[in-house]
């Protein structure tokens, strides 16, 4: 059973490239765009975190610049990109603006997702921006992101962001109306899959199909989307992008593939901070941190009583007290930022670090507690 698209509270859009740009002109297509925006907009009112990640800049780029038609160079697509990044984040912004809503521009690559550090200054980031209501627009960075640029890695990279943020739905727009089981346009005896419970080596192998030189993306990419997306508990659509308020036609029953995750972002998540990710130092708490703990709060320097090993901002950490494990986290600050502070009430931080930091060590959202039933460990353990 499908789910309802309005039940979903925080929603990651993809568009491509051959969505938003007018083949046949190579101008962006205001008219479709603007129809998306309404989309938006409806989901907006209705409470929903929206995101979007947006190509585009290369496609507008090129015309710009006068540049032929089929493969560019490497620096001939960082060109491009560099100038029609500047018409499609101002396009965003105003179609965005006529319905009262402020969009932020974030540019951000692969690498932006994976490595720790920047991983969680771009959460804070888009998780800030959200707060505000605002929508952000993710853009993939391709004056500077090569592998993008070469190997189109956008799908992923929405998956990526989608659950960067714990996004509950990831919608891919296409220009098909989801997954066959062969390429609909040479086999008549394709069948679409309105729902996929689960990606297996027979789903895989039905994606394929070449990309246009306007969108670099194929089936298979977004296939291997849906992997990451279901992997940290986001449900995640395919759908036929080409027709206006696309959104709305998904929420009235329109075709599409459903990419569904018995998880959930939260769940998921917390399974990764506990199980898939190496600590690199403990965190020793007090009693009074313990219980905070365990009733669902994040852990503040005060409660802090000593650390252990050399971690850097991001890294997974065992946080402890004196008998037993308590739980897993990424922490906020490097250890020698944090031997600082900790025992330390949260409004000295910015007088002891000379800047503001967060006035968590862990925030809760980045912490996995054990069992409350784990027996007691040794110190030396």
């Amino acid at each position: 059973m499908k789910p309802d698209l309005h039940q979903f509270r925080r929603v990651v859009l993809k568009v491509g490239s051959a969505l938003l740009v007018d083949r046949a002109r190579g101008r962006l297509n205001h008219a479709w765009l603007a129809a998306l925006a309404e989309d938006i907009a409806d989901l907006h009112a209705g409470g929903a975190d929206v995101l979007v990640v947006s190509s585009g800049a290369i496609a507008m780029g090129r015309t710009v610049l006068g540049l032929p038609s089929g493969s560019l160079k490497l620096e001939d697509s960082q060109a491009a990109a560099a100038v029609g990044q500047i018409a499609l984040a101002r396009t965003w912004s105003e179609v965005l603006a006529h319905h009262g809503i402020t969009a932020g521009q974030l540019l951000v690559t692969l690498s932006d997702t994976e490595q720790r550090r920047r991983y969680l200054n771009a959460r804070a980031t888009t998780l800030k921006l959200l707060e505000m209501r605002a929508v952000p627009v993710v853009n993939e960075n391709d004056t500077v992101a090569t592998s993008e640029i070469r190997y189109g890695d956008n799908d992923r990279l929405a998956a990526r962001v989608a659950t960067m943020i714990g996004a509950d739905l990831l919608v891919l727009f296409s220009d098909v109306d989801g997954l066959y089981t062969a390429p609909p346009a040479s086999d008549p005896a394709a069948e679409h899959l309105p729902v996929v419970e689960r990606i297996t080596p027979a789903i895989e192998a039905m994606a394929g199909g070449p990309a246009s030189e306007l969108s670099r993306g194929g089936m298979r990419t977004k296939v291997e989307a849906g992997k990451i997306a279901t992997a940290g508990g986001t449900h995640m659509i395919i759908a036929d992008g080409r027709t206006k308020n696309p959104l709305k036609r998904i929420a009235e029953g329109g075709r599409c593939t459903w990419f569904l995750t018995p998880s959930n972002p939260a769940t998921a998540r917390k399974t990764w901070i506990a199980g898939a990710l190496e600590p690199k130092g403990t965190l020793y708490v007090d009693e009074g941190a313990a219980k905070a703990l365990q009733g669902g709060a994040s852990l503040l320097p005060v409660g802090v009583r000593r650390i252990e090993g050399a971690f850097a901002r991001g890294d997974a950490v065992t946080i402890r007290d004196d008998q037993r494990i308590l739980g897993r986290g990424l922490v906020a600050y490097d250890a020698h930022e944090a031997a600082r502070i900790i025992g330390r009430p949260s409004r000295e931080i910015e007088a002891i670090l000379g800047y503001p930091g967060r006035s968590e060590m862990v925030h809760r959202d980045d912490l996995a507690l054990t069992d409350r039933s784990t027996a007691p460990v040794s110190l030396s353990a």
